[in-house]
């Protein structure tokens, strides 16, 4: 029995409880207050306490580094995407009336709301693991006299 054994068990009951109330509060945006900023902090949450109780090797397998800029370059393409839709059909920046073809404002207003926050999801997502696996993987380098 090692000596984190019992923080292991926690971990894997806590990190889908925290995948889920992230997806929850991301979901659950239009009702309440919360969105997609929030969620995705949540969401890099359940990363990092992955990679703390099991090393930084585990979690770089399990969301590889590359992923994460891939996902964030996505996130940043479908926001910046659904804002040039609009400018292509002659209305302003971001605005979602044109996104639904039968002029039901409602709809394109909600298509557009929901792309755009699962853009934001993804990128802030994204720039937290990356920020985390930038200062995590960094090691300080300790000389002979310091030990």
């Amino acid at each position: 029995m090692g000596p984190h054994l019992i923080l292991r068990v926690v971990a894997k009951l806590l990190i889908p409880l925290i995948l889920v109330f992230g997806f929850y509060v991301h979901f659950h945006a239009k009702y309440a207050p919360g969105g997609a900023f929030q969620a995705g902090v949540i969401l890099a949450s359940a990363l990092i306490l992955y990679a703390l109780i099991y090393g930084m090797d585990a979690a770089r397998k399990a969301v590889p580094p590359w992923t994460a800029r891939v996902t964030l370059a996505l996130g940043a393409f479908i926001f910046a995407a659904v804002g040039f839709v609009s400018l292509i059909f002659g209305e302003n920046y971001l605005d979602y009336d044109v996104l639904h073809p039968d002029l039901e404002k409602a709809r394109g207003q909600y298509l557009g709301i929901v792309l755009v926050e699962i853009g934001v999801l993804m990128t802030v997502t994204a720039v937290i693991i990356a920020i985390f696996y930038a200062f995590a993987g960094r090691t300080p380098e300790i000389t002979e006299e310091e030990w």
